[in-house]
């Protein structure tokens, strides 16, 4: 702004004194100060206009088609079920809580993805760099054809010839401890907490704090002394034990199993076929890129810390452990952060196998559905 104003300040100033000396004219036309300043202002009103003829243009035809702008309808009853929701929703609910259901789907599916992507990225990628020859080439192979065949081409293959092949749920697959796959998706076992499940997250949440501030005092006692404060026991009481006091307190939960009914399970948890097959899909070519990116980074650490380390005798799993992973996250870290985002921005394509994310359920329902209401009478 300060550039700007200036900018403004110096064009204002030529103009006053070219106005009181005309030979000033010549001058200003040769100075690249005061000609940038003028195609700057000039193209700064170019692009005023250009807004202001787009703006009135769609408000003229928007008002011939009779069609109303604006955000109005977000408080309107929404009339259309989703099937998949976090949050409580029914027909008679607003937009805006179509949205919501929409958004938590995304960041669920997109959350789960990250997590099991980076874990299955990391194994393969480690297993790239395996001196086991067979490892090390079941690797290369999964990277090399994951990543070259198109996410949406998987997500269909995983929903169409594989969940979608599953038999009915008369006939579903029992996988043991009350669970069962159909093609209606898995339906597992659903805890139920008699005062919620908030205290018990709360509790976990308290430990995990307490264990990491341990952690943190040992190191510190460590660098100082050089003595080593064992910490597994007192970090696992804490975050094993606050968790267990809050269930002891509120009341240990309890297990509703899926029971067949006439066409379907009814209780447990059911998760839908369209949602496994976009997280599969999302995880599994996800992961085919995060292992080229550990890959490279494991690579990236110099061949002499590989030798010291054998030096002192580690084995090669403390070796990636403790000295050559925590050198290669700063390779690592910064293209793995764009994977999280192609992961997620990935969700879209879920629209290609009916799960209800965010675009979904804004352009496949919203959109369609709200065509003519938008109307104004």
């Amino acid at each position: 702004m300060e550039g700007i104003a200036a900018k403004a300040r110096l064009l204002v100033q030529t103009l006053v004194q070219t106005w009181r000396n005309p030979k000033a004219w010549v001058d200003a036309a040769y100075d690249p100060r005061t000609r940038a300043a003028v195609f700057q202002a000039l193209l700064l009103l170019a692009l005023i206009f250009f807004a202001y003829e787009v703006v009135s243009n769609t408000a003229a035809n928007l008002k011939k088609q009779n069609i109303a702008s604006g955000f109005g309808f977000l408080n309107r009853a929404a009339g259309f079920e989703i099937s998949q929701t976090l949050v409580s929703y029914s027909s008679k609910s607003s937009y805006v809580a179509a949205f919501m259901v929409g958004l938590t789907n995304t960041l669920l599916v997109s959350f789960a993805g990250i997590v099991l992507a980076t874990l299955l990225g990391f194994m393969i990628g480690v297993a790239r760099l395996s001196p086991n020859w067979l490892v090390a080439k079941l690797a290369l192979t999964y990277v090399e054809i994951v990543r070259n065949v198109p996410l949406l081409l998987q997500l269909l293959v995983w929903y169409v010839a594989v969940l979608r092949a599953l038999p009915l749920p008369q006939q579903s697959l029992a996988l043991g401890a009350g669970s069962f796959v159909d093609v209606r998706g898995l339906h597992l076992p659903r805890l139920i907490f008699q005062s919620g499940i908030l205290p018990v997250l709360i509790a976990l949440l308290m430990g995990a704090a307490g264990a990491l501030y341990l952690r943190s005092l040992a190191a510190r006692k460590k660098l100082e002394t050089g003595e080593t404060t064992p910490i597994v026991a007192r970090s696992a009481g804490l975050i094993l034990g606050l968790p267990l006091l809050a269930l002891i307190v509120g009341g240990f939960p309890s297990l509703d199993f899926p029971r067949l009914g006439l066409y379907n399970f009814e209780g447990g948890l059911t998760i839908e076929p369209e949602f496994m097959a976009l997280l599969l899909g999302l995880t599994i070519y996800t992961a085919s890129f995060i292992a080229e990116i550990v890959r490279s980074g494991i690579s990236g650490v110099s061949r002499g810390q590989w030798e010291a380390a054998n030096a002192l005798g580690l084995a090669r799993g403390d070796t990636l452990r403790l000295v050559i992973i925590p050198q290669a996250m700063r390779i690592i870290i910064p293209p793995l952060t764009n994977q999280y985002l192609n992961l997620t921005k990935n969700s879209s394509l879920a629209v290609a196998i009916g799960y209800p994310d965010l675009v979904s359920v804004f352009s496949g329902t919203v959109l369609i559905k709200q065509g003519k209401p938008w109307r104004s009478s």
